[in-house]
């Protein structure tokens, strides 16, 4: 009988309210109820508590989004990047029982940053909404990808981007470009890195692959949430957002493929 698999959740979310912890919960919840290994699910809270798992206690780690600027770590990211690089190391020296890591906006920027490949700034303005990703010749050959459109479409929140690609470094680390962010010839700014593969074993993503369209919608769905969109980006953004939610070749795609074909994944490489 194979050993159940062990899942570190990252939360850096550092307390505050979102829906991003809830949608990892429900992917992971509705993975544990198929046919897979048994899995023992264990939450840390990186950034409030300064909780940092272990590395040899876990087989996979899901590490969240978060709030505020991904290069100014406060502290707490010494051991957060302790944890990554000794993943990064264990993968190389231990080929029979590797560890796998998905890493979402927040701790993609970070890890992204970390490793140098690229610029993390701060955007001129918000991302917020639902947006097109656009795969690169490597996304098109992403197993995860598979099943996505081209382009396929997903929630983005972020104050910070990920551009100017380091080639040297990305090449150096076996990382791929996946997808980036819609071309738009008339503003002259670099379009940002929005996915990459860092590795066999580590995948992640700039945008929120986790995001549910029920959550999102009951979630913008109230008075507060609406109005506060709607005096921010303007009417026809929230509209435009609310049909991309309930549209089931868009974010509802997103969401049922990404987290889990990385759980499968990882669960198929790890249970044999």
């Amino acid at each position: 009988m194979n050993q159940p698999l062990r899942l570190a959740i990252l939360d850096l979310y550092n307390g505050h309210p979102n829906e991003g912890m809830r949608c990892i919960r429900m992917l992971v919840s509705e993975f544990k109820q198929g046919d897979e290994p048994d899995l023992i699910v264990q939450e840390f809270d990186v950034r409030q508590r300064k909780n940092i798992p272990q590395l040899a206690d876990f087989d996979l780690f899901i590490s969240s989004g978060g709030p505020g600027d991904p290069r100014d770590t406060d502290g707490w990211g010494r051991d957060y990047f302790a944890l990554i690089d000794g993943l990064f190391a264990h993968n190389q020296t231990e080929p029979d029982r590797k560890k796998y890591l998905f890493l979402i906006c927040h701790s993609f920027q970070m890890v992204a940053n970390h490793f140098g490949l690229g610029v993390v700034t701060k955007r001129r303005s918000t991302s917020f909404g639902t947006f097109p990703m656009h795969k690169t010749e490597a996304g098109l050959l992403e197993p995860f990808f598979e099943l996505l459109p081209e382009p396929f479409y997903a929630v983005d929140s972020r104050d910070y981007q990920l551009t100017q690609p380091n080639a040297d470094i990305f090449e150096a680390l076996g990382a791929e470009i996946l997808c980036i962010e819609k071309d738009r010839p008339h503003v002259g700014l670099e379009r940002a890195v929005m996915a990459v593969r860092f590795s066999p074993e580590v995948f992640g993503t700039q945008f929120h692959p986790e995001a549910d369209s029920e959550g999102m919608l009951h979630y913008f769905g109230k008075e507060e949430k609406r109005q506060q969109v709607i005096s921010v980006y303007g009417e026809a953004k929230y509209w435009d957002m609310v049909e991309h939610l309930n549209d089931p070749d868009k974010i509802m795609l997103t969401e049922s493929v990404l987290i889990p074909s990385f759980l499968h994944d990882a669960a198929r490489h790890l249970s044999t």
